[in-house]
Protein backbone atom coordinates (compact mmCIF):
# COMPACT_ATOMS: atom_id res chain seq x y z
CA UNK A 1 0.00 0.00 0.00
CA UNK A 2 1.38 3.22 -1.04
CA UNK A 3 0.11 4.87 2.39
CA UNK A 4 0.94 8.64 1.68
CA UNK A 5 -1.59 8.34 -1.30
CA UNK A 6 -3.93 6.44 0.74
CA UNK A 7 -4.33 8.96 3.01
CA UNK A 8 -4.09 11.86 1.20
CA UNK A 9 -7.02 10.25 -1.04
CA UNK A 10 -8.99 11.08 1.95
CA UNK A 11 -10.65 8.28 4.28
CA UNK A 12 -12.94 7.33 7.69
CA UNK A 13 -10.37 6.34 10.29
CA UNK A 14 -12.53 5.63 13.45
CA UNK A 15 -10.85 5.63 16.62
CA UNK A 16 -12.18 2.12 17.78
CA UNK A 17 -13.21 1.66 20.98
CA UNK A 18 -12.64 -1.14 23.60
CA UNK A 19 -15.26 -3.76 23.90
CA UNK A 20 -15.42 -5.47 27.45
CA UNK A 21 -17.42 -7.86 29.53
CA UNK A 22 -19.18 -7.18 33.03
CA UNK A 23 -15.51 -8.01 34.69
CA UNK A 24 -14.19 -5.59 32.43
CA UNK A 25 -11.98 -7.95 30.76
CA UNK A 26 -11.69 -7.87 26.40
CA UNK A 27 -14.48 -9.03 25.32
CA UNK A 28 -12.73 -10.86 22.15
CA UNK A 29 -16.16 -11.47 20.03
CA UNK A 30 -17.57 -8.16 20.08
CA UNK A 31 -13.70 -6.37 19.87
CA UNK A 32 -13.35 -8.50 16.66
CA UNK A 33 -16.90 -7.55 15.52
CA UNK A 34 -16.13 -3.51 15.52
CA UNK A 35 -13.22 -4.06 13.51
CA UNK A 36 -15.02 -6.11 10.87
CA UNK A 37 -18.39 -3.44 11.26
CA UNK A 38 -16.03 -0.29 10.42
CA UNK A 39 -14.20 -2.15 7.41
CA UNK A 40 -17.53 -3.42 6.03
CA UNK A 41 -18.89 0.12 6.80
CA UNK A 42 -16.62 1.45 4.11
CA UNK A 43 -13.51 2.73 6.30
CA UNK A 44 -10.39 3.60 5.01
CA UNK A 45 -8.43 2.55 8.51
CA UNK A 46 -8.83 2.13 12.36
CA UNK A 47 -6.99 3.82 14.88
CA UNK A 48 -6.12 1.36 18.03
CA UNK A 49 -4.79 2.39 21.24
CA UNK A 50 -5.80 5.08 21.01
CA UNK A 51 -7.74 7.39 23.37
CA UNK A 52 -11.06 6.02 22.67
CA UNK A 53 -9.78 2.51 22.95
CA UNK A 54 -8.91 3.81 26.77
CA UNK A 55 -5.36 4.63 27.42
CA UNK A 56 -5.55 2.40 30.40
CA UNK A 57 -5.21 -0.81 28.20
CA UNK A 58 -1.42 0.40 28.79
CA UNK A 59 -1.51 -0.26 32.50
CA UNK A 60 0.55 -3.57 33.77
CA UNK A 61 -2.92 -4.58 35.84
CA UNK A 62 -5.18 -4.35 32.51
CA UNK A 63 -1.94 -5.63 30.36
CA UNK A 64 -4.21 -4.98 27.28
CA UNK A 65 -2.08 -3.20 25.11
CA UNK A 66 -0.32 -5.78 22.68
CA UNK A 67 -4.15 -8.29 22.65
CA UNK A 68 -5.41 -5.13 21.42
CA UNK A 69 -3.50 -4.25 19.04
CA UNK A 70 -2.91 -7.72 17.87
CA UNK A 71 -6.22 -8.80 17.60
CA UNK A 72 -7.44 -5.61 15.52
CA UNK A 73 -4.69 -6.05 13.10
CA UNK A 74 -5.16 -9.99 12.60
CA UNK A 75 -8.69 -9.44 12.22
CA UNK A 76 -8.38 -6.10 9.79
CA UNK A 77 -6.27 -9.04 7.56
CA UNK A 78 -8.62 -11.49 7.47
CA UNK A 79 -11.46 -9.34 6.31
CA UNK A 80 -12.85 -8.66 3.03
CA UNK A 81 -11.82 -5.20 3.38
CA UNK A 82 -8.32 -5.79 3.19
CA UNK A 83 -8.64 -8.08 -0.04
CA UNK A 84 -10.35 -5.29 -2.15
CA UNK A 85 -8.78 -1.99 -1.11
CA UNK A 86 -6.32 -0.57 1.39
CA UNK A 87 -6.48 -0.29 4.72
CA UNK A 88 -4.48 1.93 7.43
CA UNK A 89 -3.73 0.46 10.14
CA UNK A 90 -2.92 3.90 12.74
CA UNK A 91 -1.74 2.45 16.64
CA UNK A 92 -1.76 5.27 19.13
CA UNK A 93 1.16 5.88 20.84
CA UNK A 94 1.88 8.14 24.43
CA UNK A 95 4.01 8.27 27.31
CA UNK A 96 7.92 9.53 27.41
CA UNK A 97 10.21 9.10 24.27
CA UNK A 98 11.01 5.49 25.60
CA UNK A 99 7.47 4.39 25.98
CA UNK A 100 6.64 6.28 23.08
CA UNK A 101 9.26 4.21 20.77
CA UNK A 102 8.29 1.11 22.56
CA UNK A 103 4.60 1.03 21.82
CA UNK A 104 5.54 2.08 17.75
CA UNK A 105 7.98 -0.61 17.62
CA UNK A 106 5.13 -3.09 18.88
CA UNK A 107 2.92 -1.87 16.55
CA UNK A 108 5.33 -2.54 13.70
CA UNK A 109 5.61 -6.07 14.92
CA UNK A 110 1.84 -6.40 13.94
CA UNK A 111 1.55 -4.82 10.79
CA UNK A 112 0.59 -1.21 11.66
CA UNK A 113 1.49 1.28 9.51
CA UNK A 114 1.43 4.65 11.18
CA UNK A 115 1.48 6.63 14.86
CA UNK A 116 -0.93 8.48 16.10
CA UNK A 117 1.37 10.18 18.73
CA UNK A 118 0.11 11.83 21.53
CA UNK A 119 2.24 14.39 23.41
CA UNK A 120 0.06 14.65 26.22
CA UNK A 121 2.91 13.43 28.61
CA UNK A 122 5.36 15.89 27.86
CA UNK A 123 3.73 18.68 28.90
CA UNK A 124 6.32 20.92 30.71
CA UNK A 125 8.75 20.26 27.44
CA UNK A 126 9.88 23.17 24.69
CA UNK A 127 9.89 22.95 21.55
CA UNK A 128 12.97 21.43 20.79
CA UNK A 129 12.79 18.29 23.18
CA UNK A 130 9.20 17.57 21.73
CA UNK A 131 11.06 17.42 17.89
CA UNK A 132 13.50 14.64 19.34
CA UNK A 133 10.81 12.99 20.93
CA UNK A 134 8.54 13.32 17.47
CA UNK A 135 11.52 12.48 15.70
CA UNK A 136 12.60 9.30 17.82
CA UNK A 137 8.72 7.82 16.88
CA UNK A 138 9.15 8.62 13.51
CA UNK A 139 12.29 6.50 12.89
CA UNK A 140 10.63 3.39 14.09
CA UNK A 141 6.87 4.31 11.78
CA UNK A 142 5.35 6.55 10.12
CA UNK A 143 4.12 9.63 11.89
CA UNK A 144 0.19 10.85 12.21
CA UNK A 145 0.98 14.02 14.07
CA UNK A 146 -1.52 14.69 17.00
CA UNK A 147 -3.21 18.21 18.13
CA UNK A 148 -5.62 16.88 21.00
CA UNK A 149 -7.40 20.13 23.08
CA UNK A 150 -7.00 20.83 26.13
CA UNK A 151 -9.71 19.64 27.81
CA UNK A 152 -8.93 16.18 27.64
CA UNK A 153 -5.06 16.11 28.59
CA UNK A 154 -3.92 17.96 25.32
CA UNK A 155 -1.13 20.92 25.37
CA UNK A 156 -1.48 24.07 23.45
CA UNK A 157 0.80 23.70 20.26
CA UNK A 158 1.87 26.99 18.18
CA UNK A 159 2.21 28.02 14.96
CA UNK A 160 6.12 27.93 15.18
CA UNK A 161 5.72 23.91 16.47
CA UNK A 162 3.92 22.99 13.63
CA UNK A 163 6.40 24.03 10.98
CA UNK A 164 8.94 22.32 12.32
CA UNK A 165 6.86 19.34 12.62
CA UNK A 166 5.66 19.60 8.60
CA UNK A 167 10.04 19.24 8.10
CA UNK A 168 9.93 15.76 10.08
CA UNK A 169 10.39 13.47 6.47
CA UNK A 170 8.42 10.26 7.93
CA UNK A 171 5.19 12.49 8.94
CA UNK A 172 2.61 11.43 6.42
CA UNK A 173 -0.75 13.29 8.09
CA UNK A 174 -1.68 15.14 11.07
CA UNK A 175 -4.92 14.63 13.24
CA UNK A 176 -6.34 18.35 13.76
CA UNK A 177 -8.10 18.04 17.10
CA UNK A 178 -8.03 21.13 19.12
CA UNK A 179 -11.60 21.86 19.26
CA UNK A 180 -10.42 25.66 18.55
CA UNK A 181 -10.73 27.27 15.06
CA UNK A 182 -7.65 29.34 15.60
CA UNK A 183 -5.53 26.60 16.69
CA UNK A 184 -6.87 24.16 13.41
CA UNK A 185 -5.91 27.15 11.17
CA UNK A 186 -2.25 27.33 12.81
CA UNK A 187 -1.75 23.70 12.02
CA UNK A 188 -3.13 24.37 8.58
CA UNK A 189 -1.18 27.21 7.77
CA UNK A 190 2.06 25.68 9.22
CA UNK A 191 1.89 22.73 6.87
CA UNK A 192 1.17 24.74 4.10
CA UNK A 193 4.14 27.50 4.98
CA UNK A 194 6.45 24.44 5.17
CA UNK A 195 5.51 23.66 1.22
CA UNK A 196 4.82 20.09 1.98
CA UNK A 197 1.47 18.43 0.13
CA UNK A 198 2.46 15.38 1.02
CA UNK A 199 0.76 15.53 4.58
CA UNK A 200 -2.73 14.63 4.77
CA UNK A 201 -4.80 16.71 6.98
CA UNK A 202 -7.14 14.79 9.10
CA UNK A 203 -9.77 16.43 10.92
CA UNK A 204 -10.01 15.31 15.00
CA UNK A 205 -12.62 18.07 15.65
CA UNK A 206 -15.39 16.00 16.22
CA UNK A 207 -17.20 19.53 17.23
CA UNK A 208 -17.11 20.71 13.66
CA UNK A 209 -16.60 17.64 11.19
CA UNK A 210 -18.67 18.96 8.53
CA UNK A 211 -16.82 22.35 8.74
CA UNK A 212 -13.54 21.30 8.21
CA UNK A 213 -14.62 18.65 5.34
CA UNK A 214 -15.95 21.49 3.05
CA UNK A 215 -13.59 24.36 4.50
CA UNK A 216 -10.89 25.58 1.44
CA UNK A 217 -7.88 26.92 3.41
CA UNK A 218 -6.24 29.82 0.97
CA UNK A 219 -2.76 29.58 2.41
CA UNK A 220 0.75 29.54 0.27
CA UNK A 221 0.01 28.74 -3.19
CA UNK A 222 -2.64 27.24 -3.79
CA UNK A 223 -5.87 26.01 -1.60
CA UNK A 224 -5.41 23.25 1.40
CA UNK A 225 -8.18 21.14 2.72
CA UNK A 226 -9.06 18.35 5.38
CA UNK A 227 -9.32 15.43 2.94
CA UNK A 228 -10.90 13.02 6.10
CA UNK A 229 -11.23 12.38 9.65
CA UNK A 230 -9.59 10.00 12.17
CA UNK A 231 -12.50 10.86 14.94
CA UNK A 232 -14.39 9.29 18.05
CA UNK A 233 -17.26 10.16 16.45
CA UNK A 234 -16.91 7.74 13.55
CA UNK A 235 -16.33 5.07 15.98
CA UNK A 236 -20.48 5.25 15.70
CA UNK A 237 -22.35 5.17 12.58
CA UNK A 238 -19.32 4.63 10.32
CA UNK A 239 -21.21 3.99 7.56
CA UNK A 240 -23.19 7.49 7.61
CA UNK A 241 -19.80 8.74 7.92
CA UNK A 242 -18.58 6.96 4.67
CA UNK A 243 -21.41 8.39 3.02
CA UNK A 244 -20.79 11.98 4.83
CA UNK A 245 -17.64 11.67 3.07
CA UNK A 246 -18.37 11.03 -0.30
CA UNK A 247 -20.77 13.54 0.07
CA UNK A 248 -18.32 16.46 0.60
CA UNK A 249 -15.96 15.79 -2.32
CA UNK A 250 -18.38 17.38 -4.99
CA UNK A 251 -18.59 20.23 -3.04
CA UNK A 252 -15.13 20.69 -3.07
CA UNK A 253 -14.27 19.80 -6.59
CA UNK A 254 -17.38 21.92 -7.45
CA UNK A 255 -18.81 19.15 -9.57
CA UNK A 256 -21.96 17.75 -9.28
CA UNK A 257 -24.33 17.81 -6.60
CA UNK A 258 -24.49 16.71 -2.97
CA UNK A 259 -27.31 14.46 -2.31
CA UNK A 260 -29.78 15.05 0.84
CA UNK A 261 -29.17 15.99 3.71
CA UNK A 262 -26.71 18.31 2.47
CA UNK A 263 -23.96 19.01 4.51
CA UNK A 264 -24.83 22.66 5.97
CA UNK A 265 -27.48 20.49 7.38
CA UNK A 266 -25.85 17.10 8.46
CA UNK A 267 -23.41 19.91 10.35
CA UNK A 268 -25.98 21.32 12.99
CA UNK A 269 -27.30 17.83 13.76
CA UNK A 270 -23.87 15.76 14.18
CA UNK A 271 -22.37 18.54 16.42
CA UNK A 272 -25.41 18.27 18.36
CA UNK A 273 -25.57 14.51 18.50
CA UNK A 274 -22.11 14.95 19.34
CA UNK A 275 -22.43 16.93 22.44
CA UNK A 276 -24.87 14.11 23.27
CA UNK A 277 -22.34 11.21 22.98
CA UNK A 278 -19.08 12.93 23.97
CA UNK A 279 -20.79 14.31 26.82
CA UNK A 280 -19.79 18.22 26.10
CA UNK A 281 -21.82 19.68 29.21
CA UNK A 282 -19.91 17.70 31.66
CA UNK A 283 -16.42 18.39 30.43
CA UNK A 284 -16.34 15.13 28.44
CA UNK A 285 -16.98 13.02 31.69
CA UNK A 286 -18.74 10.62 29.76
CA UNK A 287 -17.39 10.51 26.36
CA UNK A 288 -16.04 6.65 25.86
CA UNK A 289 -19.61 5.73 27.53
CA UNK A 290 -21.11 7.69 25.67
CA UNK A 291 -19.77 6.36 22.62
CA UNK A 292 -20.40 2.56 24.20
CA UNK A 293 -23.84 3.29 24.80
CA UNK A 294 -24.85 3.88 20.78
CA UNK A 295 -23.11 0.55 20.12
CA UNK A 296 -24.54 -1.23 23.09
CA UNK A 297 -27.95 -0.21 20.95
CA UNK A 298 -26.33 -1.32 18.40
CA UNK A 299 -25.30 -4.80 19.84
CA UNK A 300 -22.06 -4.25 18.72
CA UNK A 301 -21.01 -4.08 22.44
CA UNK A 302 -22.56 -5.62 25.54
CA UNK A 303 -22.05 -2.86 28.02
CA UNK A 304 -21.50 0.30 28.22
CA UNK A 305 -18.02 -0.46 31.03
CA UNK A 306 -14.81 1.27 30.92
CA UNK A 307 -11.42 0.20 32.59
CA UNK A 308 -12.02 2.24 35.52
CA UNK A 309 -15.46 1.61 37.31
CA UNK A 310 -16.02 4.63 38.52
CA UNK A 311 -16.39 5.96 34.56
CA UNK A 312 -19.19 6.24 32.96
CA UNK A 313 -22.14 8.21 31.42
CA UNK A 314 -23.13 11.26 32.99
CA UNK A 315 -26.02 12.27 34.71
CA UNK A 316 -28.30 12.74 32.26
CA UNK A 317 -26.25 12.19 28.96
CA UNK A 318 -28.27 8.62 28.29
CA UNK A 319 -31.67 10.83 27.99
CA UNK A 320 -29.59 13.29 25.70
CA UNK A 321 -28.40 10.43 23.50
CA UNK A 322 -31.84 9.50 23.30
CA UNK A 323 -33.29 13.14 22.00
CA UNK A 324 -30.78 12.57 18.92
CA UNK A 325 -31.97 9.67 18.16
CA UNK A 326 -35.23 11.29 17.94
CA UNK A 327 -34.76 14.09 16.11
CA UNK A 328 -32.08 13.35 13.70
CA UNK A 329 -32.50 9.15 13.03
CA UNK A 330 -31.38 9.24 9.43
CA UNK A 331 -27.63 9.92 11.53
CA UNK A 332 -28.07 6.21 12.17
CA UNK A 333 -26.99 3.26 10.42
CA UNK A 334 -28.97 0.65 12.27
CA UNK A 335 -30.25 -1.36 9.12
CA UNK A 336 -26.80 -1.61 8.10
CA UNK A 337 -25.52 -3.02 11.11
CA UNK A 338 -28.85 -5.23 11.76
CA UNK A 339 -28.10 -6.52 8.18
CA UNK A 340 -24.95 -7.80 8.54
CA UNK A 341 -24.48 -8.08 12.54
CA UNK A 342 -25.00 -12.07 12.83
CA UNK A 343 -21.88 -12.33 10.51
CA UNK A 344 -19.56 -9.92 12.33
CA UNK A 345 -20.67 -11.85 15.29
CA UNK A 346 -19.69 -15.15 13.92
Amino acid sequence: MDLRAHLLAGQVIPAHPLALDEARRLDERHQRALTRYYLAAGAGGVAVGVHTTQFAIREPRHGLLRPVLELAAHTAADSPAWRERPVALVAGACGPTRQAVREATLAREFGYHAVLLSLSALRDAGTAELLRHCREVADVLPLFGFYLQTAVGGRALDYAFWCAFADIENVVAIKIAPFDRYRTLDVVRAVADSGRRDIALYTGNDDAIVADLTARFPFGTGELRIVGGLLGQWSVWTRRAVELLHATRPVLDESGTVPPPAPGAYAAALTDANGAIFDARNAFAGCIAGIHDVLVRQRLMRGTWCLDPAEGLSPGQREEIDRVLAAYPWLTDDEFVLEHLDRWLD
